[in-house]
């Protein structure tokens, strides 16, 4: 299950909500515990309170782990696509007229297509269904073009090449595709993350209701620090998010093509 469709800002907003409302519901537990029982004691509420936030703060680390590799992975394969798509524009040099010309004409129009869609960050399944499509045709024609000149010489080395160069294209598109738009973290995970984000906040509620604490305008700073992080991991999780991936050595390469050297 995917929360591509969420917005960034629901997370924040919901996150802020949800551990207020947890503090205040672990509170009004904790007086009302106490006042039917005066056996309740502070040390064993506290450690479960420590308990529990730590498995949070584990969480919370192994989550933005999670999406910090993929967001580095997702670089990594930006720079490994440019240079792919160089190396094969280069070697396409090798191809007899008017199949040079025509392979070079579709890596141009294949490195357009990448980095209008990245730069646009628009994961809308329409818009990705239809850039998948021109991708494939590009990349089907480009693999019968190739068998048919390494076809004319099986031993050519330079055919070699480049269809070895076409090869890696070909699986670095589909790197790019599986860690950039379908790896996510699991629902599962957003969901333990959340529950344990409630637990514990009700467990500071509930020792500060046992201990009949004032409620402490500091539970707003806490809401918002929980926010914060979880607004960074969504944004490192998506390619839409705030915290985007830079596209430039795409844009380098488009400018170097352009220029003819």
């Amino acid at each position: 299950m995917s929360l591509d469709t969420v917005p960034i800002w629901i997370f924040f907003v919901g996150t802020i909500i949800l551990v207020m409302a947890s503090i205040e519901a672990g509170y009004r537990l904790g007086r009302v515990a106490h006042r039917r029982s005066e056996d309740e004691k502070e040390a064993p509420v506290t450690g479960v309170s420590g308990s529990v936030l730590g498995l949070t703060a584990f969480m919370l680390a192994f989550t933005f782990g999670m999406a910090a590799q993929r967001y580095d992975d997702r670089k990594s394969l930006v720079r490994d696509d440019a240079n792919a798509i160089r190396t094969s524009y280069q070697r396409a040099d090798f191809l007899p007229e008017p199949d040079r010309l025509e392979a070079k004409k579709l890596l141009r129009e294949y490195l357009d297509i990448r980095l209008a869609f990245a730069q646009a960050n628009s994961i809308e399944p329409q818009h990705v269904k239809a850039v998948r499509d021109v991708t494939d045709r590009i990349q089907r024609r480009l693999w019968v073009m190739a068998v048919a000149n390494a076809e004319k010489d099986m031993n050519s080395d330079v055919a070699a090449l480049y269809v070895d160069s076409l090869n890696n294209l070909f699986e670095i598109n589909a790197s790019r595709l599986a860690v950039g738009l379908q790896s996510r973290i699991p629902f599962g995970i957003w969901f333990v993350l959340y529950g344990l984000t409630i637990f514990g906040m009700m467990s500071i509620g509930y020792h500060a209701g046992i201990v009949e604490s004032k409620r402490s305008t500091s539970t707003l700073i806490l809401a918002l620090s929980f926010a914060m992080v979880i607004v960074v991991i969504a944004s490192l999780d998506r390619p839409g998010g705030y915290v985007r991936v830079t596209q430039q050595p795409l844009a380098d390469l488009q400018s170097f093509i352009a220029s003819g050297r």
